[in-house]
């Protein structure tokens, strides 16, 4: 090869790289963009105090079509149990974050993967209970049903208890997110299993875990709302002018009455 056809292949290799990183950054760009306009579309349609509408003009990811379709699902089963709260501030913060972690938890890849390779069995194990059921062969059981029954719950662990692991907070609110989630897990599992696309998956997955956190400030500044009663100068002043009743007033006239 002489001189010529080596500077020739070199200046090749660069323009092939040069339109490579050139493609790859308008392709940044593209996914920048459609990222912004859907953040926009998302705040203007919080800010009408309404569930998405994905008619007539369908965004241009399917991820957050699919995420549009599923909150309509989700956050009217949210708002009801969220705004039950009522006793205290901290249930509902509890509340939210017990959602909030339990979506994470449920759409993170690397918990599926946990979950995949904690059912792989131990062979060590297995042998173990085989040989412990021999043994338990021979005991005799001289327990009626239903104190077999008693015992057996008291050693069930509650449910409860692994949903809020990790996560401080009342337990009231822990309860309640507990039950509402259970209402809207398979809705979240099915709308993002939809999607195989890993832009769409991302997008759905940040943007339904933004919404969710607005969402409940939008329930929490209503619930706000609720608690203080409107007031105005005129009922301001006459309260402060109305005289207070004097003590001991029931029982001088008490007194007048006997005479």
């Amino acid at each position: 090869m002489n001189k010529e056809e080596q500077i020739l292949r070199e200046n090749i290799q660069k323009l092939i790289r040069y339109v490579k990183i050139k493609k790859l950054n308008e392709e940044k760009e593209i996914r920048n963009s459609l990222k912004k306009l859907t953040r926009l579309e998302l705040k203007k349609m919080l800010s009408e105090g309404s569930t998405p509408d994905v008619d007539p003009t369908p965004n241009k990811s399917t991820g957050i079509n699919v995420l549009e379709e599923l909150l309509k699902k989700i956050i009217p089963v949210l708002e009801a149990d969220f705004k039950s709260l009522t006793t205290d501030e901290t249930q509902r913060q509890s509340f939210r974050a017990h959602i909030v972690s339990a979506v994470i938890g449920t759409l993170t890849p690397a918990k599926v993967n946990n979950q995949a390779s904690s059912q792989i069995s131990d062979p060590l194990e297995e042998e173990i209970d085989i040989q412990i059921a021999d043994e338990d062969d021979k005991f005799i059981d001289i327990r009626t049903d239903q104190e077999k029954k008693s015992e057996e719950e008291e050693e069930e662990e509650d449910p409860r208890d692994d949903f809020g692991s990790g996560v401080e907070g009342d337990e009231t609110g822990r309860n309640m997110a507990y039950n509402s989630f259970k209402k809207i897990e398979n809705n979240i599992i099915d709308s993002y299993e939809l999607l195989s696309n890993p832009e769409d998956q991302e997008l759905f997955y940040d943007y339904l875990i933004a919404n969710l956190k607005l969402y409940f400030d939008k329930f929490e500044g209503e619930l706000a709302g609720q608690v203080e009663e409107p007031t105005n100068q005129a009922y301001d002043t006459a309260k402060e002018e109305t005289p207070a009743p004097e003590e001991g007033g029931e029982e001088e006239l008490e007194l007048d009455l006997g005479l």
